[in-house]
């Protein structure tokens, strides 16, 4: 096809006005050169990589709703774009595939992918559009002929039009109703095209040459023309408004193609009527021709960008890694350079190809490092998560235990081992965990609800207290010594019937009650030993209150029967010692000082076995 921007200048071969042919608009010098068809592609953005960024998804949305327009704007914009769009699918799945993540079930590197559901989909919609395609190719190709034959059967109407010697008010509106036809008619076979033109061509030039057109036709067709190419102009010039530069471009292609259709004016408006179009064909070149540089800019800005992420996806690929939770980290990093990659436009064309493949590179680099720190830990993981599933057990085992404190103590030491274990498949990571967890909240609740009602009876508690503490305040000891003890007993006994009461509250209650009894003991007049006991009885009391577990009460008692032994032994040894004693001087100082310790050691063992017997007592 011949380059509509050529700007048609006015003939000089023909003398007559009124023998002017179309072909004065096609055979001029260039006055306002258009950029060049190869500049002006490598340009414009590559079709290709405009697909080259979107998603699979995306791109059969795409391809369906071509599909389904019936337009012929349409038809033509799937017949360029098919193959773009499905270059694009299958290198987006292969890169899906390439940088899969390996999962804990998946199947051997080895096995043959399997068609996904989008890709059996885009399968059906190509066979569907190679059909459509073909159906639409063959009935183009039966037009074309169609065209062909309305076309020479246009020529030989002219041939017999040029031998007629009728009126030229019958003979010029048939000439113009053949040329109207001919322009109505759409395309021939592209071998036919240029032979058929030309034969055209040549009919009308002769009618133009050899037919005495009288001047009153001639005037009205040159006005006709004359107006048709103003309306032109004015079209023209209004391009500089629209909002794409692009489609101000593609317009006024379409208007040169007018133009060239549109027949002669008069030889004294021609280079007028041209230099008017002309003018605004300039205008929209030079708003073309900025345009583009401006995106020159834009692209090179876009490369910087995309060199930027390039060096930090790189740095990511090349860090070395052998823990799950920085190969983590760093692929929702490389993750977040993926999107940040989508916002930015295209770079320059002769850069983008590469600065794309030096991203995939670093991209593949990281993930195929990943897939085979995975593959190597996926034994390991498969242990970690019969661990896990174990320690799941453990806690569904406990969860209806109602001995508050063991299974708290026990439940803190399943999480803490839980945390220790090690990564699991992402597949099974989620499963075990809302086992575990379940289980956790299952128990907690349980015991939640039950302290709870625990609190109504602690406040109970703390009151009985506080009365049995006035209680003791205002006991007067009367001069029966055994029977203020056994009243200060009682107390004891009532004090250690109540329960427990609330923690804020625990230590102060305690200690106004030691106060309080201690300073009854202290005015009664019982032995060394008995005040002893009592002490120790406060002693267990305390540690009662505090809610320790018996285990410490145990190991109290522990100490206490180790001294009681040793105290054994040492009697032992000194009445043991007292016969040597009887053969050296001074015998009787040192035998006395002997049974002095025996009978200490003596009086301490029958302290100690009152402790024990207590602590009996208290826990048995």
């Amino acid at each position: 096809m011949e380059n509509y921007l050529q700007n048609p200048a006015p003939s000089e071969q023909n003398t007559n006005p009124a023998e002017e042919t179309d072909t004065t608009l096609i055979s001029g010098t260039q006055v306002a050169e258009p950029l060049p068809a190869a500049s002006s592609s490598e340009l414009l953005p590559d079709p290709v990589m405009k697909y080259a960024e979107l998603s699979r998804k995306e791109l059969l949305d795409i391809f369906k709703e071509l599909l389904l327009s019936t337009t012929a704007e349409a038809a033509e914009t799937l017949r360029r774009e098919a193959e773009q769009i499905k270059t694009a699918f299958y290198k987006q799945l292969l890169l899906e595939r390439k940088n899969m993540e390996p999962q804990g079930d998946e199947a051997d590197s080895t096995t043959e992918p399997v068609a996904d559901e989008l890709e059996t989909t885009f399968k059906h919609l190509y066979n569907e559009y190679r059909q459509k395609r073909a159906a639409q190719n063959q009935l183009a190709e039966q037009e074309k002929e169609e065209n062909l034959a309305k076309k020479l059967a246009i020529i030989e109407e002219l041939k017999i039009l040029l031998d007629k010697q009728e009126d030229l008010n019958q003979t010029f509106p048939a000439f113009r109703a053949l040329q109207q036809h001919w322009r109505e008619t759409g395309p021939v076979p592209t071998s036919r095209t240029k032979d058929v033109w030309d034969t055209y061509q040549y009919n009308v030039e002769r009618f133009y040459d050899y037919v005495k057109i009288n001047n009153e036709l001639r005037d009205l067709d040159l006005k006709k023309n004359l107006e048709a190419k103003t309306v032109l102009c004015e079209k023209a010039e209004e391009l500089p408004r629209e909002p794409s530069i692009v489609n101000a471009f593609n317009k006024l292609q379409y208007f040169h193609e007018q133009w060239r259709e549109i027949g002669p004016v008069a030889r004294e408006l021609r280079e007028q009527v041209w230099e008017r179009f002309k003018n605004a064909t300039t205008a929209i070149n030079k708003k073309y021709q900025e345009y583009f540089e401006q995106q020159k800019e834009v692209q090179l800005k876009n490369l910087e960008a995309k060199k930027a992420l390039c060096e930090q996806a790189e740095e990511i690929a090349n860090t070395e890694i052998t823990d799950n939770n920085e190969w983590n980290k760093l692929a929702k990093q490389l993750e977040k350079l993926q999107q940040v990659w989508k916002t930015i436009g295209f770079a320059t064309r002769k850069d983008n190809a590469k600065i794309y493949t030096r991203f995939r590179v670093a991209c593949d680099k990281f993930y195929t490092a990943k897939r085979e720190f995975y593959g190597s830990f996926k034994d390991e993981m498969q242990q970690n998560l019969q661990r896990k599933i174990e320690l799941c057990e453990q806690a569904e085992a406990l969860k209806e235990n109602d001995d508050w404190k063991k299974t708290t103590d026990k439940f803190i030491s399943l999480q803490k081992q839980w945390r220790e274990v090690g990564p699991v498949t992402r597949k099974q990571s989620d499963a075990t965990w809302k086992r575990f967890r379940s289980a956790c909240d299952d128990f907690f609740s349980r015991k939640q609800k039950h302290f709870s009602a625990v609190d109504a009876q602690y406040d109970e508690n703390l009151r009985r207290k506080e009365a049995i503490i006035n209680e003791i305040e205002s006991f007067v000891p009367g001069e029966d010594m055994t029977g203020n003890l056994d009243a200060l007993k009682e107390f004891q006994r009532r004090w250690t019937e109540v329960g427990f009461v609330p923690m804020k509250d625990k230590e102060r209650i305690q200690n106004a009650y030691r106060v309080a009894i201690d300073k009854h003991f202290s005015s009664l007049h019982i032995s060394h030993t008995d005040k002893k006991i009592i002490r120790f009885k406060h002693r267990i009391e305390d540690i009662q209150q505090s809610g320790k577990s018996p285990r410490f009460i145990r190991s109290e008692r522990e100490k206490l029967v180790q001294k009681l032994r040793q105290l054994e032994s040492d009697i032992a040894l000194w009445e043991n010692n007292i016969g040597f004693f009887a053969k050296s001087k001074n015998a009787e100082a040192l035998i006395a000082d002997v049974n002095k310790k025996v009978a200490a050691a003596k009086e301490e063992i029958k302290t100690i076995e009152a402790k024990i017997k207590l602590i009996d007592q208290q826990y048995e």
